[in-house]
């Protein structure tokens, strides 16, 4: 029982970071993604496009791991290993919502905090 409440969550949480919902960008992935690139932008503000980048690539990937390691563990009774395969089709994905990011930094959408003020 326990395992399965485990394997619950992290599915829940794989589900809210990854993109097979049109809402959790707003309210996860981008709010994660701004404060690990805000973190970098502090260093260098050079860092904060790339950082938010990465930030977001890595919450959809994360996201798609746990979804997807939770529901086997969940459904299934025994836990089989997360193969190559998958990690592969779960970047594909998370590299085409990537780009939809990029698209927003580009247009200047999204931007190092300070910038709003200027």
């Amino acid at each position: 029982m326990r395992k399965k409440i485990i394997k619950g969550a992290m599915m829940t949480l794989g589900y809210l970071l990854s993109p097979l919902s049109w809402w959790n960008d707003l309210f996860f992935n981008i709010p994660l993604a701004y404060g690990f690139a805000f973190l970098f932008g502090l260093i260098s503000q050079k860092l904060f496009f790339p950082m938010m980048v990465f930030g977001y690539l890595l919450t959809n990937v994360l996201g798609f791991m746990l979804m997807h390691h939770g529901a086997k563990g969940f459904f299934l009774s025994k836990s089989d290993k997360y193969t190559r395969r998958e990690l592969k089709k779960d970047l594909i994905f998370s590299l085409l919502y990537t780009v939809l990011i990029v698209f927003l930094l580009k247009m200047g959408w999204l931007r190092f905090p300070t910038e709003y003020f200027k």
